[in-house]
């Protein structure tokens, strides 16, 4: 007991040192999200590895859940698309539609399969990281969707993880649109249940009703038009009444997200150069 008391009168200046140091690191990166969240404790390669096994292990014990509701979804895909041939089938009386096609990327798109190693539902800047990075193709502002729908956008990619920005995350906007009914508007989270999001700016002229989807509009390079983002679950009027703000149920359910698919966005981004650049062109004459 003595030897210790030497011990902490001999180097009392180092260890206040250290625990000042220490502090400070812990301030510096609990107060700023940005920061903290996506070089230290997600994007560099030492804690990218770290996550990455604890969610292997975290997976292997809920693989027996995860196998049960994939077998489900197929089941319920496979009967929706047997429906959905037998209907063109009817309307075209076209027998290819039969033929069985090799899956095809999300519109065309190039993607790039990859995993959840880190995520969080309930902080107010949410942030998910992936296992795949530059090295792999991904580049920042690539969109990112699952099996369920959209997740968000790339905001970081280093060489061999990513970090995203999910819609359950109060600096995501993404433009959405009810499908079928052509109205759209921009899908806004306020921080609080990860399982709903906010729909604002519809027009009070619009006509719709619970359960529409909302789905992604196509409107930028992100993502391409069509990818499921949730359904209208309650309808309010915006705080100034001169439109609608609609609660959206999100389709994914983020606290189990694992494996998701970042869409290679050159190809959208190159038709919406040369959309532009027409649109300019007609402008001129």
């Amino acid at each position: 007991m003595r030897n210790l008391l030497r011990f902490l009168a001999n180097y009392n200046h180092w260890l206040l040192f250290v625990l000042l140091e220490a502090v400070s690191v812990v301030l510096l990166f609990r107060y700023n999200s940005y920061q903290g969240s996506t070089w230290i404790s997600s994007a560099n390669f030492v804690s990218g590895k770290i996550y990455e096994w604890s969610s292997e292990v975290e997976s292997f014990f809920s693989l027996i859940g995860t196998n049960r509701n994939l077998t489900e979804r197929n089941l319920a895909v496979e009967q929706e698309n047997a429906s959905l041939r037998q209907q063109l089938y009817d309307a075209t009386h076209d027998s290819l539609v039969f033929t069985v096609r090799k899956n095809l990327p999300i519109g065309g798109l190039k993607t790039i399969s990859a995993r959840v190693v880190s995520n969080t539902v309930n902080r107010p800047d949410n942030l998910i990281t992936i296992d795949k990075g530059s090295a792999d193709g991904v580049r920042a502002d690539m969109g990112v969707v699952s099996g369920n729908g959209v997740v968000g956008i790339v905001f970081l990619a280093a060489s061999h993880y990513s970090v995203v920005i999910p819609i359950v995350n109060r600096n995501s906007s993404i433009s959405c649109t009810l499908q079928g009914r052509g109205y759209f508007g921009y899908l806004i989270w306020d921080g609080r249940q990860s399982s709903t999001a906010y729909l604002e700016d519809i027009p009070r002229h619009a006509f719709f009703k619970k359960g529409d989807r909302v789905v992604t509009n196509g409107y930028s390079s992100v993502f391409p038009e069509g990818i499921l983002v949730g359904h209208v679950k309650e309808i309010y009027n915006s705080d100034d009444g001169l439109s609608y703000k609609l609660e959206v149920r999100l389709s994914n359910d983020f606290a189990k997200l694992r494996d998701v698919v970042v869409i290679d966005n050159s190809i959208m981004q190159e038709k919406l150069d040369v959309l532009h650049a027409a649109q300019d062109s007609l402008k001129v004459k």
